[in-house]
């Protein structure tokens, strides 16, 4: 997901797409997109097609790229509207926001292999030590002494969901489901591994990361049709 989103109403790009014609074009990364989620985002203020002298909406090339940041965000960092909104509005007035809910790559040394203290942990990701004791509660973030990428990353997220009111202990379920996807996955690479060779391990390490990113994919896609029903109904 390309973490830039264009400015609403660039210079040079010029409404011309129909509403159908924007499905079309983001129909591979979103088949769940509908035209009512479109118009839905426009009346979140979130997307701002031109209209013709008939009433017909018009997208430019910024707003397609606008919408399929607002979908990529939903679907895989779960954030809510208002939390984009706010990110979309600050690239608006030219400023260079970091994406919502992802760990800010410059702010972290552990792409260099450089583990964290607690206190590192908790002075990057912005989080309080209420926070993270509730993640460790909560079975999200295992209590060490040392932490890595994954647990920066998640805390950043937790600090992003606590201020929507969403608190650790509201995720538990998701641990639940993490092992449940963990053991699928295993299913399908266990037999690979098995076979002991550098090539299978390779193989074996590729389709573990395939698998991880189409269960994603099914979690943001039934979370998105949900949110829809829950509209429709």
């Amino acid at each position: 997901m390309s973490s830039v989103a264009i400015r609403s109403g660039a210079s040079g790009s010029i409404p011309k797409l129909s509403i159908g014609q924007v499905l079309q074009r983001l129909a591979s990364e979103h088949p769940e997109l509908t035209p009512s989620k479109i118009r839905f985002l426009e009346e979140q203020g979130l997307v701002h097609p031109a209209r013709t002298a008939a009433g017909y909406r018009k997208f430019s090339e910024s707003d397609v790229q606008r919408i399929r940041t607002v979908l990529s965000l939903q679907r895989d960092h779960y954030l809510p509207l208002k939390v984009i909104g706010e990110y979309l509005d600050a690239i608006d007035r030219g400023e260079t926001p970091p994406v919502p809910g992802v760990a800010p790559a410059a702010t972290s040394s552990l792409t260099t292999g450089t583990p964290l203290t607690r206190e590192e942990l908790l002075r990057r990701s912005g989080a309080s030590r209420e926070l993270l004791d509730s993640a460790h509660s909560a079975g999200l973030i295992v209590r060490t002494t040392r932490y890595g990428d994954d647990e920066l990353a998640l805390l950043t997220t937790l600090v992003t969901l606590d201020r929507n009111g969403i608190q650790p202990r509201h995720l538990r379920p998701f641990r639940t489901a993490m092992q449940h996807e963990l053991g699928l996955i295993e299913q399908v690479v266990n037999p690979m591994l098995r076979k002991n060779s550098k090539a299978a391990r390779e193989q074996a390490e590729r389709k573990m990361v395939e698998l991880s990113q189409a269960l994603q994919q099914v979690r943001g896609a039934m979370l998105s049709q949900g949110m829809r029903d829950r509209r429709q109904s």
